[in-house]
Order: C-alpha cells, then structure tokens, then sequence
C-alpha cells in the first residue's frame, strides 16, 4: 500500500475528531480548569498538537466569527477547520505526529514535546479562515443500484415422505388405516396417569429405530428427536435417496429444517429430577437434546448436510411453518432439496398435567376411540398425539435430473397471527382468513379451484367451529369443496400435526381418496354436513389441497399442495 493511501484517511479522521473539541475550546470563556486529571489534559493537548500540524497559517477571525450568532459565521468557520495542510497527502505527516518514528509511543503518552505556547497554538490553527475546502475521496467499490433481473420462480415438488405416527409409521400404512377409519388413541400404557382426569392419547405403542439410528444415540436422545431422525431418514429412503444419490448430491445445497412444539421435554424434566440428587447426576446431554434445534442440527450431522439448517417453533402450526420456510429457501435458489416438517413427544406426566392445567383436553377415557371428534356436539377438547412428519421438497429440475418420483407439487402457503388471545381463537376469524386469503394470493390459486382441505379442526369447541365458519367465509361457493380432520383418529400431534397432515393431503391427491371424518354423529348447529366428507372414505379428484395449522399465541398457517402436472 502506498504512504499516501495510509495517510490520507488517517489523517482526515484525526482533523475531523478534533475538529469538535477545537469548537468548544473557542467558545468557553472561562480559564482552563486546572482541576482537569493529567490523562484529560494530555488528550487536549494531543488534539491541539494534531490542529498545529494540520492548521498551517493564521487568522485573528477564525474564533471571533465562532463566537457570532450568526449561522452563516457558524457554517464558515466550521468548514475552515477543514483546511487541509501539507502534511495531509504525505506519509510524513504521520510521522511528524509522532504516530510511527522512533519516539511516536513516547509523544503519545507522556513526552513534553507536545507543550507548545497557548497563543502560538490559537494562531496556528485559524489559517485560511473562511475558506470551504472540498476533500474528495473516491469509494472503494461502486454501490451497485441496478434490479436483479426478472427470473422465473422455481417451482417445488414432493418426492418423498416419512411418519411415526400412532396409526403406522410408513406413509401408505398410515394412510389406509386413515381411510378405514382407524382409531390410534387409546389407554395411555407408558407410565400411570390415574391421577390425571385425562388418561387418554394417540400414543405409539411400538417404535424401533433398528437401521435408522445409531443404538449409541437412540439410548441418550429425547423421543421427539428418534421420532424426527426415523422420519426424516424413511422420507429420503421413499425419495429415492441412496447412497449413490447422495454421494452426488451436493450437500452445500440440501438442508434441513424440522421444528418441535415443545421439544425434548421427557431430557428436560429427567435433568430436574437428577438435580434435586446432585447435578452430577445430571446427563451432560440435557441442554443440547432438550432444545427444538438440535434434532434438524443431528439429522444434517449425520447426512453431511450443510445448506439451511434450523427450527422454527410455533406451537401447533410449527410443521407448517418449517414447511413453507423450506420451500422459501429453494425458491431464492438457497437450496435444491429440503427436509422438512416436526416432530413431538410430549406424552409424559408433565406433558398430559400441563395440557390438564390449561384445561385443553378430552376427558372421554371410557371409549377413547370416540374422544377425538370434530364439529361435533359432544366434543369436549382435544386428545393428545405424538409422532413426526417428514416431507422431501425438491426443486422441480433437480428431482427430474435425478429421475425422482414425483408426488405432487407445492405452490405455496402463509402465516398470520390472531393477536388476541394465548389459547382462545379470534371470534370472528379475522386471523385465519387473512392467512387463507393470503396463501391463495401467494400461490396464484383461484378459490374455486380448492376443492379440498385438510382442517386444523382438533375437537376443542370453540376452534372447530370458528375454523369452519372462517372456510365458509373463502370457499362457501365451491359445491366440489370436501372437508376433514385427520386429528378424529389419531389425535393432535401437536408441533408434528402439521407434517403429517400434509402427508394426508399428498396421499389425496396421489390415491383420488379422502379419508373420513369419524365421530361426527351430531353436528354442531349451523354446520353443513355436505361440505364435511362423512363417516366413509369418499373418491376425489383433488385439483388444490389445503391444509390448515393452527396453535397457541394466534399462530395461523396454510399451505397448499397440487398433482404435479
């Protein structure tokens, strides 16, 4: 670097920091205070050091106009003090400060070189007065103003899919007890809930990660992770990911971004429990496998992904969320291939006594397969689940480059908030319909062409039926329109309901089948049941599927799903 390309900005900085307290030297009419620490009065007298070697000349008008009133003699003289002096373009001026010679630390700090004649300083530094100066100094590199050019969005498909679910953990299991109107809630087995009002859940009864995980990490690792690492491996085994795919992937280019409602609760509270012992009982793994995170962070460890990679936490609408976020980051050309979806297990004492607290749940434990039951009027809240849902998005090039099966197409989604209440939905649904209009916007999709939804509908009453009304209110014209929950068979899911409700709509729209709604044996008043699909599986031809997640803090999302055409 040449001298003058250091001296220059160094020298301009020093000017203009001096420049302030040389303006309020001329202002005070008052002594010196001699009460000053001898560290202050040593950097007064650095800065005047700097104005005598940068001031060059004098003037007897300099402090007079700075004493005006006057804006004008305010303006000029402060740009006097601008005036660049002969050292400025040199690296001599540096020098001369005593910056980099043989003493320049000693003239900094201490040397009594720097005392120099009150009145020989005040001339010194009023030189030139009046006189604008203009310092030109060319940016180092233009700011581009220009737009990005147009490019076509691209477009993002389906290619595989993974659940752990209380009604199977393989998608085509899951789905046809889903259309014989299997029920996975039952007695809760894993520890004794007598106690609970609530002893109820769609609990998975038998869960192995064999040839999923290692047995190293599945004996330290939180529930919700193994059910999120088992689904989002069976996502990409369905997606045709090999390892001979996988070795020319480009793992800069795949990401993972799998979210959790609640997260390792089960790590946690075991680490409270040791605590009250010792923390040295406590497992050095609690913190790590306890957070929503570190189930997308494991799953990308073990894969060697290294593209986008986080969690997003929303309560019950978490997986959608996760969902629409993935399909963002390949649409700004971040990613090529996405996993994405969530995961819980929260069916511990803990879990069941906090839902119990709030009051959120079903307390039907004589038939638990009647519990869960959507719009309808005995619905008394809603059954808790556990289990993950994993999707494959892949941008459309890429899966057709590598001959993947595609399964159908996302188009889009949104989110809004309530802003009303922690639990309790908008009375009116002002928060869900500006998230349904919004998806639609953002999609390109016309109303008349959702022509099934896959609702959020938990069997709470209040949400079910402010839910329905807010579907009404968007596609109350569609005669084609079909509705239903797959929460009546296999409970709320919670952060992992999202995921695996979007599995439902995928395997809609591949199988021309949706699935029924069980339990609906009395209708809430001012429902219709010709928009809701009956106690059997009904064909259907789905055009545009939407599935609806909703969750506690006014979360609202809506995502949409197409065949792939």
């Amino acid at each position: 670097m040449a001298a003058s390309s250091v001296a220059s900005p160094l020298c301009t900085w020093l000017v203009a920091a001096c420049m302030s307290a040389s303006f309020q030297d001329s202002h005070s009419m008052s002594p010196p205070d001699s009460s000053l620490s001898p560290s202050k009065r040593l950097s007064r007298r650095l800065r005047r050091k700097i104005l005598t070697q940068c001031g060059g000349g004098s003037s007897s008008n300099r402090f007079s106009s700075l004493s005006r009133s006057s804006f004008q003699g305010l303006v000029s003289s402060y740009l006097g003090y601008l005036e660049p002096c002969s050292e400025y373009y040199s690296f001599k001026g540096l020098t001369s400060l005593g910056f980099f010679g043989d003493n320049g630390f000693t003239s900094l700090f201490g040397s009594r070189t720097l005392r120099t004649n009150r009145r020989q300083r005040m001339l010194n530094r009023v030189a030139h007065s009046g006189e604008a100066m203009a310092v030109t100094l060319e940016p180092a590199q233009e700011i581009s103003t220009k737009k990005k050019p147009f490019t076509k969005q691209r477009r993002i498909v389906v290619t595989g899919m993974g659940v752990v679910t209380p009604l199977g953990h393989d998608p085509d299991v899951f789905y046809d007890n889903l259309l014989d109107g299997v029920s996975g809630i039952s007695k809760i087995e894993t520890f004794d809930c007598d106690q609970f009002p609530t002893r109820i859940a769609g609990e998975i009864k038998s869960f192995s990660t064999d040839g999923w995980v290692v047995p190293k990490l599945a004996k330290r690792m939180d529930k919700f992770m193994l059910y999120m690492l088992t689904a989002g491996k069976k996502a990409l085994a369905d997606g045709g990911i090999t390892e001979d795919v996988m070795g020319v992937l480009d793992k800069t280019r795949c990401g993972v971004l799998i979210g959790s409602a609640m997260g390792g609760m089960k790590v946690f509270n075991d680490a409270i429990e040791a605590l009250r012992i010792s923390y040295k009982k406590m497992n050095p793994f609690c913190v790590p496998f306890a957070t929503t995170n570190m189930g997308s962070a494991m799953l990308a460890m073990d894969l060697g992904w290294m593209g986008p990679n986080y969690s997003i936490s929303t309560a019950c609408a978490t997986s959608n969320f996760c969902i629409l976020n993935a399909a963002n980051h390949i649409i700004r050309g971040e990613a090529d291939v996405m996993l994405c979806g969530g995961s819980d297990a929260v069916i511990i004492p803990i879990g069941l006594g906090g839902f119990v607290a709030c009051r959120a749940l079903s307390q039907s434990n004589d038939d638990p397969t009647k519990a869960s039951r959507p719009w309808d009027t005995g619905r008394d809240g809603f059954v808790m689940g556990e289990g993950a849902g994993v999707l494959l998005l892949e941008e459309l090039e890429h899966a057709k480059k590598r001959g993947a099966n595609i399964y159908a197409e996302f188009l889009g989604g949104s989110f809004t908030c309530d802003a009303y209440h922690m639990t309790e939905p908008h009375p009116d649904g002002a928060g869900v319909i500006l998230c349904i209009e919004k998806a639609l916007a953002q999609s390109g999709v016309s109303r008349k062409d959702v022509n099934y939804i896959n609702a959020h509908a938990t069997s709470t009453p209040a949400g079910d039926l402010k839910e329905y009304q807010a579907l009404i209110h968007c596609f109350g014209q569609n005669s084609e329109l079909r509705v239903n929950s797959t929460k009546s068979m296999i409970g709320h899911l919670l952060g992992a309901s999202g995921a695996v409700e979007a599995v439902s709509v995928v395997q809609a729209i591949r199988t021309g089948w949706v699935h029924p709604n069980i339990n609906l044996e009395n209708p809430d008043a001012g429902v219709d049941t010709n928009v809701l699909v009956g106690p059997k599986k009904e064909k259907l031809k789905v055009k545009v599927g939407l599935s609806n997640s909703f969750g506690f803090g006014g979360h609202n999302s809506s995502i949409l799903f197409a065949p792939y055409n």
